[in-house]
């Protein structure tokens, strides 16, 4: 079978295991039935995710025009403490911002590499999780917008990680935690303004990935350096194919590419 289009992250379904689709124009892939399985990838070219015309990305699945200029690559998206909307004051598009900011927002931690601390809108919960790895997660807060999402993050920040080890990820290495435990204590921390949004009434979510086995060294595949790959699929965490070789694929970093796929048994 060949699958050909431009790569998108992974669209995902929260089971046991966690499922994984790589959806192209005209057709989709149930990504966890290449498990065991090898694969071709086969770089062809570019196609920016927001113009849509054949330029190379420069990050995020975006042109450089189009990521200098796009409400939805602001600098408020990886620093949500930045974000004004709340205060009628716009960025980039003040209208697209008022739709992404001001929208519930969970705080939450998650045991990735280590425990660390994130943010994502409520209508991410429990996608962002999957995407980072996590094998366990549990909301902090719940609230209104980005803003106050961002000041508890870097209030937590102090005390917790806020990014994950993709390394360690990839190979399950994590240290063990009670992450109710460190919810209890996260509760001091966060800001006056944030504190009325604590709830007690909430549980860990666990997570299981599509693993049949975690690579003892990684190798990550870099597209533009190795245009074409051959590899037997072990895995899927994250956003990342694994293979038997200890390579990995990160998907989401790749989106914008052209590619085509092939499955040879």
């Amino acid at each position: 079978m060949t699958y050909q289009g431009v790569l998108q992250k992974m669209q995902t379904e929260l089971m046991n295991p966690i499922q994984y689709y790589l959806v192209f124009e005209d057709s989709f892939l149930n990504v966890n039935q290449l498990l065991n399985k090898e694969i071709q990838i086969k770089f062809e070219g570019f196609q920016c995710l927001n113009c849509g015309l054949q330029k190379k990305i420069f990050r995020q699945g975006f042109c450089y025009d189009c990521f200098m200029s796009s409400p939805a690559v602001g600098d408020w998206i990886m620093r949500p403490e930045l974000s004004t909307a709340h205060l009628d004051i716009e960025d980039r598009d003040l209208s697209y911002e008022k739709r992404v900011q001001l929208q519930p927002h969970v705080v939450y931690l998650a045991l990735s590499s280590d425990v660390k601390v994130g943010v994502t809108r409520k209508t991410q919960v429990p996608t962002r999780w999957i995407d980072q790895g996590a094998v366990q997660a549990v909301p902090i807060v719940e609230v209104p917008n980005r803003y106050l999402a961002g000041i508890a993050e870097v209030a937590l920040k102090n005390h917790y990680a806020d990014k994950t080890s993709w390394q360690k990820m990839l190979k399950n290495d994590f240290p063990e935690a009670d992450l109710l435990l460190e919810r209890k204590k996260a509760f001091e921390w966060l800001p006056e303004e944030v504190k009325q949004h604590f709830s007690n009434d909430i549980s860990v979510l666990d997570l299981n990935f599509p693993v049949l086995e975690y690579p003892k060294k990684v190798k990550s595949l870099n597209l533009d350096k190795t245009p074409f790959f051959t590899g037997k699929v072990s895995g899927i965490k994250g956003q990342y194919l694994l293979f038997e070789d200890g390579t990995v694929f990160n998907v989401r970093s790749n989106e914008g590419y052209v590619v085509k796929i092939n499955v040879l048994n």
